[in-house]
């Protein structure tokens, strides 16, 4: 058993989370709402964890993501690229009803995504940053900031799902889930928490 859990935290809100746009790759800012909401976050998961300092506190490289760590009050150890959200190709900037106009039924978890990463590609991602984070565990807590699909594909490698199963999950934008165990065996303990304003 682990001294500490793994506390995930999608990024805060952006016009593109609002509008429904999917955002890989982009550099898109946190709205004031967003960054609101992100403080809130950060004080949220002190209720819950403590304030006792993180073993480890990763960050996508993507502005949106390290401005929501730094709002929510945490300072990363390093930035990690293997914790981009999940790489759109084409359909970038793209929302849902756009992309079924041409690729009826379309979603992430199910259909592939013409110049994009496929499941294994992200269930290869996912694992890396998990083995990471499970190394650093008997430390303390570990915190990684990042993005929604990409958070709901760790959650779901966590407990031994395939990554697309990770549309089993919600996490809006900020969120917290948090991935600890039970007598060794990985569990989900929360997920999508968070103070929606």
């Amino acid at each position: 058993m682990s001294a500490g859990k793994v506390y995930l935290l999608r990024h805060g809100q952006t016009e593109w989370s609002v509008s429904g746009k999917h955002t890989g790759r982009t550099d898109v800012p946190l709205t004031e709402k967003g960054r609101g909401l992100a403080k809130a976050a950060g004080e949220l998961i002190r209720r819950v964890r403590g304030d006792e300092p993180p073993a480890l506190v990763l960050t996508s490289p993507r502005a949106r993501a390290r401005d929501t760590a730094e709002l929510a009050g945490f300072t990363p150890d390093r930035v990690d690229e293997r914790l981009v959200e999940w790489d759109y190709g084409e359909y970038e900037g793209l929302t849902t009803p756009e992309i079924r106009e041409t690729d009826p039924g379309w979603t992430v978890w199910s259909h592939p995504t013409p110049g994009g990463e496929t499941p294994q590609q992200v269930t290869a991602r996912a694992d890396a940053v998990l083995a990471d984070a499970r190394a650093a565990l008997p430390g303390g807590d570990v915190v990684l900031v990042g993005h929604g699909h990409f958070s709901r594909v760790l959650i779901a490698r966590w407990i031994g799902l395939a990554a697309t199963e990770g549309v089993r999950f919600a996490m809006e934008a900020p969120s917290w889930a948090v991935l600890g165990d039970e007598r060794g065996v990985p569990q989900l303990e929360y997920v999508n928490l968070a103070v929606f304003g």
